[in-house]
């Protein structure tokens, strides 16, 4: 399937989507939100794919929603833009596969929300991450209020979205935005590294993981107890857990067929 601002690419169980608009630093309009949209169903419904990098094209992971669109919309028109980007994201938070951000550069505002709506972040030394929006005159819009503060802390998420400051990948290591820091030229090297480990695991395991993790933080401790052991027993029905246990007792390397 071709897209105009959005390139996905299959590489074996491995998915690369690069969000490709480099002359405006992969800023999101709403045809770029509408394409991730499209891409994220087709995801969803390819079996094959284990995992996903998503990355940007050129020097930018994704600067921004794009200002250039928002600056005219009324109050009606800001609201349904923000509700598009937040469906969006938040159907890439809770796509069944897992989701490696390779933060490649400048990842603000809208960037940065759609970084932490996936599910680990690997930046380049050359990323910037930030909340720039009060100023320029709104709150984060794609969901930075909320998924800020449950990674780094309310207090640090409000330093950086009341500041409007831009910190470095280090800083992004230290309060916990980010899992790893590599060098530009490795980044991708270690974004599909992370996803081949991910991607040999049982996967229906890992979905099951991903799914108790993302409900869990949401409710409270014996709520997300409950459900862990649903999704434990769950595990139980499947051949994959008959062979990963086996392979483990017989000594031999396992195979999983994903049921």
């Amino acid at each position: 399937m071709e897209f105009k601002n959005v390139i996905l690419e299959k590489n074996g169980n491995i998915a690369i989507v690069t969000i490709n608009r480099p002359n405006a630093l992969n800023a999101l309009n709403s045809e770029t939100l509408k394409e991730l949209d499209i891409v994220v169903d087709t995801l969803a419904n390819d079996d094959e794919i284990l995992a996903v990098i998503l990355t940007g094209a050129g020097k930018a992971f994704v600067a921004g929603a794009d200002i250039t669109e928002m600056k005219d919309l009324n109050a009606v028109q800001g609201r349904k833009f923000g509700i598009l980007g937040n469906k969006v994201f938040r159907k890439l938070e809770t796509l069944e596969k897992p989701v490696i951000a390779a933060v490649n550069g400048f990842a603000l505002g809208g960037g940065c929300e759609i970084s932490m709506a996936c599910d680990i972040r690997i930046a380049s030394k050359k990323a910037k991450f930030g909340q720039p929006e009060s100023g320029l005159g709104i709150t984060p819009g794609f969901g930075g209020t909320q998924r800020l503060s449950r990674l780094v802390g309310m207090g640090m998420a409000k330093q950086l979205i009341y500041t409007a400051e831009m910190i470095n990948a280090d800083e992004a290591l230290r309060i916990g935005l980010v899992n790893k820091v590599v060098e530009p030229e490795k980044l991708m090297d270690e974004a599909k590294e992370m996803a081949k480990k991910i991607a040999n695991n049982a996967p229906i395991a890992v979905k099951l993981c991903k799914s108790a993790i993302n409900k869990g933080m949401q409710c409270d401790i014996d709520t997300a107890i409950a459900y862990e052991s649903e999704a434990f027993g769950e595990c139980f029905a499947t051949e994959d857990q008959k062979e990963g246990m086996t392979a483990f007792v017989e000594k031999r390397d396992k195979c999983f067929k994903n049921r």
